[in-house]
Order: structure tokens, then sequence, then C-alpha cells
């Protein structure tokens, strides 16, 4: 976990990489609270033995699902103290590189791209790297932004 204890210090950062989080696990149980969650109950992600007979071999994690890790990842990499809070400002652009079947361990990377001043805070500017163990390519790359609120 780094700690920054003020907005300089992140700001000397900027252009690092932070570091992994620990892995998660997708089980099928995980992935159908998120198509109860969303209502997305496609098969390839509900339906054990018609997804078996894809090209997957198994279901497969919603790309949603994958996306939604990154704040918890983000919260095993890094803190930034001094502020009242971090708010979720969006995304810039979300990538899908390769699927997550069931039972994947999934861990996310965080690199900081930049800082801005805003009429609030700061704008950060993170990318976001989630990896599937054993994977050769990322699940998701993603560009997310964070609201730091002073």
């Amino acid at each position: 976990m780094r700690v920054f204890h003020r907005i300089d210090e992140l700001e000397r950062a900027i252009g690092t990489h932070l570091g992994y989080s620990d892995w998660q696990t997708i089980s099928q149980e995980r992935i159908d609270a998120f198509a109860d969650a969303t209502g997305d109950h496609q098969w390839i992600h509900v339906d054990p033995a018609r997804a078996a007979q894809s090209r997957f071999g198994s279901t497969i994690a919603h790309g949603y699902l994958t996306l939604s890790l990154v704040p918890l990842f983000l919260n095993q990499i890094y803190r930034v103290e001094g502020t009242t809070m971090a708010v979720n400002y969006g995304a810039n652009r979300v990538r899908y590189p390769s699927p997550v079947p069931v039972g994947s361990r999934l861990r996310g990377g965080v690199e900081l791209l930049g800082l801005e001043p805003t009429a609030s805070g700061q704008r950060l500017t993170s990318r976001v790297t989630i990896d599937r163990e054993g994977g050769d390519k990322p699940a998701c790359v993603a560009e997310v932004l964070s609201l730091l609120v002073l």
C-alpha cells in the first residue's frame, strides 16, 4: 500500500507504476450476482452447460464486472491522505483485450498518468491494467478518472 500524505507527493509520482493489488477469484456466484444486479443474463455468463460448448469452454465474466473491480484494486494499491473524499469521475478509455473464464484470478496494477487542479480539488488520471493469472494479455485496460476533493 502506497500512502501519499499530501497532494504534492502524489504529483511527484505522476508517470510511475504504483504496484499491484491482491488476486481476486472470479467465481460463478460472483458472475451470477453481477448478472442479477445489472439484468445482463446473457448465456455466455450464466449458463455453464451452454457456455461449455462455446469457443471459451466455460462461462466468462462480464466486461463490466471486470471493470467494476477497479475501485477494489485501487484501494489496495494506494491511498491519498488530506482529502475529504475521492469520487469516481469517469473513464476516458476502456478495453477488454481478453476474456475472463470462470475461476480466473485477477489483479490490478496502476500507473498514475496525470493530475489537474479543479474548482473542488484535483482530477487524477490513472491507467489500471487488470491481469488474469496465466494470461498472455490483460483482461482489461482502463484509463480512469478520480476527483480528489480537498
